[in-house]
């Protein structure tokens, strides 16, 4: 267990000052506590028997730290035995592993995974269950799911030598129908995930302004009563006239104050809190963050948590120190071994394909080389280059982060990519030469030695 605070040594507890009723909400782990945050984990087999050369050397690192994070991209169970179905509402493809995955996922190292993302409910309920029993009996900690919003939103906690640490996961980017819910009334609670939702604007020019004015008011039914001069309804979407064009989010203030909670909750129960979030916004073409995603992130950190760690656009985004602890605006991926199966009939039917004449690989390609209607093909090499993050803690705050780069063989054989390897030098220089330029506007200095990137925080750099 870390370190407790007893009667001489407890500090006065305030209100407003990172403080509550209960105790403390700093950072409370050993000295020399260390994590592991890696990206999106979608895998469709066991991995650590296949012998992938330099598989071993990313396998090492992971079971080097107290915590070890990933985003559980995948539903886990046995096809054979499965009693939901695909459903027709699904995250663009229908992530399943096998059930060795979850004993394997536990020798790669991994004791903490998310579970709040668009694929959460690409099998159902049922599978979302499933899964739950998969992780829970190979002893792994998961978060972002549950019977009901209070379940998926609640902090899981994993026990170190180090430390107790919290999780808890959100996902910005999700189906619909997978929003978990609370019981009201008679009404019982919803299972599913536990959701941020975004309202989503599109900033355009004022001269752009009037020309999307002249097509609503020339389309049947529009009503001119309350019409804002500066914004425009159209089809489903809000245009509002500025000087930039592009994608601006308001994040609903019921979802952030819940999270805000378990977060706080969480970090009372814990002397560590890890919070993650699955988000595209504004889409996996974009390397920058959206535009709510910073000032939330330190609100995160303001209200618990001791590390942030964002997933989902598949590629790398920067990274900034906050109060000495580390926010990751985007890890891309970690594994990517896609080659699903079943693939399911509507996503047949999304690519062309026929279940009597065409398999589940040819379905999957269609998807990686395409792309899906809210995202790009993933044929470009950028979605194969990630990092290994590796922070360590000393006297309570982040004395070193340490970034590994890995690429995940993308000129291999379709059936052989997508499992992690550290990078070769070259590419292990341009991946972090990247992150170098992703991270500055966050203030962020990344060091490069030996091919390994190294940010330490001001406060513990030398002088």
């Amino acid at each position: 267990m870390g370190k407790q605070l007893h009667g001489g040594d407890c500090h006065q507890i305030q209100r407003g000052d990172n403080y509550d009723t209960i105790g403390s909400l700093a950072t409370n782990v050993a000295d020399g506590f260390t994590m592991v945050a890696v990206g999106d984990i979608i895998v469709s087999r066991a991995l650590t028997k296949a012998h992938d050369p330099g598989f071993g050397a990313v396998v090492k690192i992971l079971h080097d730290a107290d915590a070890t994070f990933g985003n559980m991209e995948t539903n886990i169970f046995d096809i054979r035995l499965f009693k939901g179905s695909p459903q027709a509402e699904y995250g663009g493809a229908y992530h399943i592993s096998l059930p060795e995955l979850a004993p394997d996922l536990k020798a790669m190292g991994f004791n903490l995974v998310g579970r709040a993302n668009n694929h959460t409910f690409d099998w159902g309920v049922e599978g979302m269950r499933e899964t739950s029993r998969a992780l829970d009996q190979s002893a792994i900690v998961h978060a972002g799911v549950g019977e009901n919003l209070a379940q998926a939103g609640a902090a899981r906690f994993l026990e170190t030598t180090n430390g107790r640490v919290a999780l808890v996961s959100f996902a910005s980017t999700f189906t619909p129908m997978s929003r978990a819910g609370d019981p009201a009334g008679e009404a019982p609670g919803r299972p599913g995930l536990n959701s941020l939702r975004l309202t989503r604007t599109i900033m355009v020019l004022p001269e752009m302004l009037v020309s999307l004015k002249r097509i609503r008011d020339a389309l049947p039914g529009f009503n001119p009563r309350g019409e804002d001069a500066n914004r425009v309804m159209l089809a489903g979407a809000t245009y509002e006239a500025n000087s930039w064009v592009g994608y601006s989010y308001e994040a609903d203030a019921r979802d952030v104050a819940n999270i805000l909670r378990n977060v706080r909750r969480g970090k009372q129960f814990a002397d560590f809190c890890v919070v993650t979030n699955h988000g595209h916004e504004p889409g996996n073409w974009s390397e920058t963050s959206p535009d709510y995603e910073q000032s939330f992130a330190r609100r995160l950190i303001d209200a618990g948590a001791d590390a942030y760690v964002v997933h989902g656009a598949h590629q790398l985004r920067g990274i900034e120190i906050y109060k000495d602890r580390p926010i990751f605006y985007g890890l891309a991926n970690f594994i990517y071994d896609d080659l699903r199966t079943p693939a399911g009939a509507d996503m047949y039917a999304t690519y062309g394909k026929d279940p009597r004449t065409d398999t589940d690989a040819e379905v999957t390609l269609a998807e990686m080389f395409k792309g899906y209607a809210t995202a790009p093909g993933f044929s470009d090499p950028v979605f194969y280059e990630s990092i290994i993050t590796f922070s360590r803690f000393e006297q309570n705050r982040l004395s070193e982060l340490r970034l590994y780069p890995i690429e995940l063989a993308h000129s291999e054989r379709f059936a052989n990519r997508g499992i992690p390897r550290l990078a070769c030098a070259p590419k292990a220089k341009a991946i972090l030469e990247r992150l170098q330029k992703l991270s500055k506007p966050f203030g962020s200095e990344i060091f490069i030695e030996n091919d390994v990137g190294v940010l330490r925080p001001r406060s513990c750099s030398p002088r």
